[in-house]
């Protein structure tokens, strides 16, 4: 199975292929760059914009390329104050060769309201970076990692909203 995804993101990329091998043999899946079309730090409804834009600019890039795909897949990390506080999550879009899209979330994890101006101003990364006197925390196992002290990565968060979104994918006509 062929899956084009909106990001060369190690992290990202693994969780994909880790939700997707849970229903599907032979998954491969090339992680191709493209633009999200958003703010730097997405906030509430530009994090699913993200997703959304960068599985409409993979589309794009198969076709200038010749590419045929199974799924166009897509991953935007972002931080959303719509339930009350703000938290950081993962919103996914997947979509089918047919033209069926679906959408799915991570869990979340709260920010600190004291770091909510910077996160906005910069990104949630380079906050994290700075704060635990690390870099390039948003590629690999990502900050959510030393947040939990070892215990959830980004790749499950990427996971977990892959498998949420496949859900219409492996239900046939019940769930969609």
């Amino acid at each position: 199975m062929k899956i084009l995804m909106g990001t060369k993101n190690p992290g990202k990329i693994e969780g994909a292929r880790l939700a997707f091998e849970k229903y599907f043999d032979n998954i491969e899946i090339q992680g191709i760059s493209v633009e999200s079309e958003v703010s730097a730090q997405p906030a509430n409804e530009e994090i699913f914009q993200g997703a959304k834009n960068r599985v409409k600019n993979v589309k794009k890039y198969a076709i200038e390329n010749n590419i045929k795909a199974d799924y166009y897949i897509a991953s935007e990390a972002g931080i959303t104050n719509l339930l009350g506080e703000w938290i950081d999550i993962n919103a996914v879009v997947i979509e089918n060769a047919q033209g069926f899209q679906s959408v799915g979330t991570s869990q979340g994890f709260q920010i600190p309201e004291k770091y909510v101006k910077e996160i906005k101003e910069s990104e949630l990364g380079k906050v994290m970076d700075k704060i635990f006197e690390k870099h390039q925390l948003g590629q690999g196992k990502g900050g959510i990692n030393l947040l939990t002290k070892g215990e959830v990565s980004r790749i499950d968060l990427t996971k977990n909203a892959f498998l949420m979104a496949l859900i219409s994918h492996i239900n046939g006509e019940i769930w969609k």
